[in-house]
């Protein structure tokens, strides 16, 4: 799992390990990292893996860590490659909050290699807006974390990752470990002192919207003039407080609308309008 920066001893936490893979090994490599462990979603019985539970439904592990008391929930999803979390108020902690605390750790260290995160483009505003904050540069890729693990081998990274909790750390994996991520997430709580919600609030959260539109020509989403020239419109008048992604998506037919803006109700009213005009414009 890699040396921890810190043990986890009189940290309270609540695994909820998704009813797969991670329903053993996890509660065991928290409890020897020295955490009092409280476990949900660990009886898999071959059918109900992510049921109701995991990182997919993150309210069962919310409840449980406001009802333990605990310092924060940890979620896995079924094969245990993502990590998401929970501070201890009950609120979600997502991957680009793990990248923040994890990118701001291993650079004060000096591990962050190159002073870079990998992300991908439909990560959070707010993540980069923290990482500028903080002197460290960001590499966008395309959405997987196959891209993401490509560019960090390319430019010799130590961490990426994706909003979805896929994190990689090149010291120690070549694919996201949803137990090594969350026990390092963990060791920030116990080495610094701090809450996990503390830790997170370095990173600004802009809403953010993402509508999908199906049934249209994907193939001629980036050169209908009509429809860029709306695109442009939206990132100008949001500025530096917001941005617009439009893109195909490789595996639907279907075209990706998301905008983030600094309130929901603008964010909302140009993925609707932008929907709009990709469906009008791009239909079959």
């Amino acid at each position: 799992m890699g040396t921890l920066p810190n043990r986890l001893d009189g940290i309270k936490i609540v695994l909820d390990c998704a009813n797969g893979a991670a329903s053993a090994i996890s509660p065991q490599a928290f409890a020897d990292a020295g955490a009092k462990v409280i476990t949900i979603g660990n009886d898999p019985d071959g059918n109900n893996i992510n049921q109701g539970c995991g990182s997919t439904h993150l309210s069962a592990l919310q409840a449980a860590v406001v009802a333990h008391g605990a310092d924060l929930g940890i979620a896995h999803d079924g094969d245990a490659d993502r990590c998401l979390a929970v501070d201890h108020t009950g609120a979600i902690v997502d991957g680009d909050h793990i990248m923040t605390v994890l990118a701001l750790a291993l650079k004060n260290s000096g591990q962050l290699a190159r002073n870079t995160l990998v992300t991908t483009v439909m990560s959070n505003l707010g993540l980069k807006i923290a990482m500028q904050n903080a002197g460290i540069g960001i590499i966008d890729t395309k959405v997987g974390d196959r891209y993401v693990l490509e560019a960090m081998r390319e430019g010799g990274y130590s961490l990426g990752g994706e909003q979805s909790g896929h994190i990689i750390f090149s010291q120690y994996a070549t694919t996201g470990d949803g137990v090594l991520t969350g026990l390092h997430l963990a060791a920030q709580v116990a080495a610094t002192g701090k809450s996990l919600r503390e830790l997170v609030s370095v990173m600004p959260n802009f809403p953010q919207v993402l509508v999908n539109v199906p049934g249209v020509d994907k193939s001629r989403v980036d050169s209908d003039s009509e429809l860029q020239a709306l695109v442009l419109q939206a990132s100008e008048e949001l500025g530096d407080r917001g941005r617009v992604l439009l893109r195909a998506s490789g595996t639907e037919n279907l075209v990706r609308v998301m905008v983030e803006a600094a309130d929901q109700g603008t964010a909302q009213s140009w993925a609707d309008r932008i929907a709009l005009l990709v469906e009008r414009r791009l239909a079959l």
